[in-house]
């Protein structure tokens, strides 16, 4: 297995600085290629380009009360829920050719779901010996 990770392309894990203005500040934002495709492509979903993606982002995690002293490990989380949720299908690939989706709420609701079933095969003790 991890004969997949190391063999794939470099360029994947080069790290690029992105300056981007939020709430009339400049920041910087360094983070691997890898990442900043998949940002793109939840911008693209949006409407939207990446500064404005993350501005929303931003905005929108304040609003919620959460704490982004590392606002850049909250944006790879972000990627990595993004990829999960349509692992899980419950949001449309680029691949699948359509974009409709759920309501935010509904996602949300079905994820906790699955998370709840996830937790209790985990806690349910094995039967086979």
């Amino acid at each position: 297995m991890c004969r997949l990770f190391v063999g794939a392309d470099p360029a994947m894990w080069t790290s690029h600085t992105r300056s981007i203005r939020m709430d009339g500040m400049v920041t910087s934002v360094r983070l691997e290629s890898m990442y900043w495709t998949v940002l793109e492509e939840i911008a693209a979903n949006d409407d939207m380009n990446v500064p404005q993606l993350l501005h929303q982002l931003y905005n929108e995690s304040i609003d919620e009360g959460h704490d982004l002293g590392n606002f850049t490990s909250f944006l790879r989380v972000c990627c990595l829920r993004f990829i999960d949720l349509q692992l899980q299908g419950l949001i449309p690939s680029a691949q699948s050719g359509s974009f409709e989706t759920l309501p935010a709420e509904d996602i949300l609701k079905v994820e906790a779901e699955n998370n709840r079933e996830r937790a209790r095969l985990t806690a349910t003790p094995s039967t086979q010996h």
